[in-house]
């Protein structure tokens, strides 16, 4: 195996970051028309156990959301062929709040380090939106 595979969920991605932010505001944002917007896509709208689809035809269905905690879903671009699973979870760090995206199920190494940049990029706009 390589960096970033494992035997349970294929290659995988994770990136996170800690932020003085309190989490129910990073929650809220996150979950917010603007917040899924910015890490899933123009047009999401999430319900548990429902199908969800963005402008760019990303499709997907949320398979658990647990308030100020995480949310888990599958998603696929409109060119892949295959599924992945997203996980955003929040959780406490001391008095600060640590963001995380999670994807699992990539297809190989080289999709894992394009997810890599783009989960990167991600977390750069929602920080920018929740950081002075």
């Amino acid at each position: 195996m390589v960096t970033g595979q494992t035997k349970d969920v294929g290659f995988n991605i994770g990136v996170s970051k800690t932020i003085d932010v309190p989490l129910p505001d990073v929650w809220d944002f996150m979950l917010s028309d603007e917040g899924l917007r910015l890490w899933l896509g123009e047009g999401a709208d999430l319900k548990l156990k429902e199908p969800y689809e963005t402008v760019d035809g990303t499709v997907g269905e949320v398979r658990s959301l647990h308030p100020h905690d995480r949310v888990r879903l599958t998603w696929r671009p409109h060119d892949w062929d295959h599924d992945t699973t997203v996980q955003v979870t929040v959780s406490t760090s001391g008095q600060k709040t640590v963001l995380r995206f999670h994807q699992e199920w990539l297809a190989d190494a080289t999709e894992r380090e394009t997810q890599r940049t783009h989960w990167k990029a991600v977390m750069e706009k929602v920080l920018a939106h929740l950081t002075p």
